[in-house]
């Protein structure tokens, strides 16, 4: 038996929620293998929206096991608020819910130095929350394990060595107060007796869930193109959002995954700063962001938006390996008269068939497009492929064809009915 997997193909905000919540209905277990709360998934059911940062999506369906793995970086005030929605909403994560013994915990320090470095220093259009600066004490071998949380010794030393080095930065980059070591200690010792019911001291949960036969699906967070190593750096994420990182952030095997699911918004959206080939500055642009509601689940920032990108996407499936696709957000098109499609880029009247993976380049690239016509009629709630305009079904059929995968699941609304399943 394996699991499948469920990746965002391009910069996040593909609408990976609705596709998790979707298949989860059928599993015993969903894990999040990456990222922090600066991801949002979003998830609606009739009249209620849920938004989930660091809790699996599949929490939403009462009898899945849902894990937090060791490539998170877990934040316990955003846990406690999700546990707390959740339950206002009628949902119990009681017993529902494992995190890995050395999944690293965002300090209140992590947080502080984030915002300070995003006013400061570089401006990267980070959300604030403390996940770089908690990824780098990970790769610094100064962090704070779950693990940690379960020896009050140990996690004071930890502490005291990491104020010592944080309070330097504070006082003199940054120029701000220096941090009370009794402040953070204190703080940290009441979250972490309310963590203990949570975490597990075996890593082997998930793999052993696997090879036992259980319906194992893997969620990530952000999309490939942030990814730390294959993304648009600098303008990326701290973490990988692509296979490799499910491999690592959850201590499973390449043998254990099955399918390679990509999530894939029907036009291209990005937050933050970055390079954007296809980015529409007009009152198309305007309009795929009204009617998409393109605005950030978790900072509410308003999203770049732009016609679909098919080199993107090439690239995305080289370093992934998609086995089928999920289109989201197909409705969103339903009003354009034409719909483009990016295939390849020029430089200087040269063609690049391939995806520049340096940001200085990739800012300059024009666009070659495809023009379709549209279909200007509503498709929204539609779940029948039968159903939908020969022009929506052309506009697939060439995805489909450039990129050498099949589409399994269209969606054509937020509902979770509002969904083709082929």
């Amino acid at each position: 038996m394996t699991a499948k997997i469920i990746i965002g193909a391009q910069w996040g905000d593909e609408g990976k929620g609705k596709i998790v919540d979707l298949l989860s209905s059928d599993c015993d277990v969903v894990a999040r293998y990456q990222g922090g709360a600066n991801a949002g998934h979003t998830v609606i059911v009739g009249n209620k929206k849920f938004i989930l940062h660091l809790i699996p999506t599949g929490i939403l369906h009462e009898k899945v096991l849902c894990m937090i793995g060791n490539g998170v970086v877990l934040d316990p005030e955003a846990f406690f608020d999700e546990i707390n929605f959740l339950n206002e909403n009628g949902i119990s994560a009681e017993g529902r819910i494992l995190i890995y013994p050395n999944t690293h915990i965002i300090m209140p320090y992590h947080k502080i130095l984030d915002r300070l470095s995003e006013s400061k220093d570089q401006k990267i259009g980070t959300t604030g929350k403390g996940i770089g600066p908690a990824y780098t004490d990970k790769v610094s071998r100064i962090g704070i394990q779950a693990i940690d949380l379960l020896n009050e010794k140990i996690l004071k030393q930890k502490i005291e060595f990491n104020l010592r080095l944080k309070n330097i930065i504070l006082r003199n980059h940054y120029h701000a107060d220096e941090i009370s070591f009794d402040q953070i200690f204190e703080e940290v010792l009441e979250y972490s007796k309310k963590l203990l019911t949570y975490i597990s001291k075996d890593s082997s949960i998930l793999s052993d869930a696997i090879l036992n036969g259980k319906r194992v699906l893997i969620e990530g967070a952000q999309g490939a193109l942030l990814d730390v190593d294959h993304g648009t750096y600098p303008f990326v994420t701290s973490s990988n959002p692509t296979i490799g990182g499910a491999l690592t952030g959850l201590a499973i095997s390449p043998k254990m995954i099955g399918e390679t699911i990509a999530v894939v918004k029907a036009y291209t959206t990005r937050v933050g700063e970055g390079p954007f080939p296809t980015e529409i500055r007009n009152e198309i642009g305007e309009s795929l962001r009204k009617n998409g509601s393109e605005y950030g689940a978790t900072t509410g920032r308003p999203r770049r938006c732009g016609w679909l990108d098919l080199n993107l996407l090439k690239y995305s499936n080289q370093i992934n390996g998609f086995d089928s696709i999920a289109i989201t957000k197909l409705d969103v098109l339903s009003s354009f008269d034409e719909i483009k499609v990016c295939t390849d880029y020029k430089i200087r009247n040269i063609t690049l068939d391939y995806f520049p993976v340096d940001s200085e380049t990739l800012s300059i690239v024009e666009p070659n497009y495809v023009t379709f016509g549209g279909w200007k009629t509503n498709i929204t709630g539609i779940n029948k492929y039968s159903d939908i305009p020969v022009e929506a079904k052309e506009y697939l059929k060439f995805i489909e064809d450039y990129l050498g995968i099949k589409i399994k699941i269209i969606s054509t609304g937020s509902e979770r009915s509002e969904t083709i399943l082929l």
